[in-house]
C-alpha cells in the first residue's frame, strides 16, 4: 500500500472510531480504487457498512476480504 493510501486508511479508521461511518466509508472506497486486493480495507469497509445498517453490502465486503485472504483472522 502506498503512503497516501496508508494515511487515508488511518483517517478512515479515525472516522470509524468517532462514529462518522459515511466519512469512513468514503475513505475506504477511495483506497480500494488503487488497492482493490487489500483485505484489510475490504474488512474496514464492511465494518463501516454494517455500522450504517447496510448489512447485505457489509457481508459482500467481508466476503471479499475472505476471498482475498482466507486465513486472515481479521477478515473473518
Amino acid at each position: 500500500m502506498d503512503p497516501d493510501a496508508k494515511i487515508m486508511l488511518e483517517i478512515g479508521e479515525g472516522f470509524l472510531e468517532d462514529g462518522k461511518y459515511e466519512e469512513a466509508l468514503g475513505c475506504f472506497e477511495k483506497i480500494l480504487v488503487t488497492n482493490p486486493n487489500d483485505p484489510v480495507v475490504w474488512n474496514k469497509k464492511g465494518v463501516a457498512l454494517r455500522s450504517l445498517g447496510k448489512y447485505v453490502e457489509a457481508i459482500e465486503s467481508f466476503n471479499k476480504a475472505l476471498e482475498i485472504s482466507p486465513k486472515d483472522l481479521d477478515a473473518s
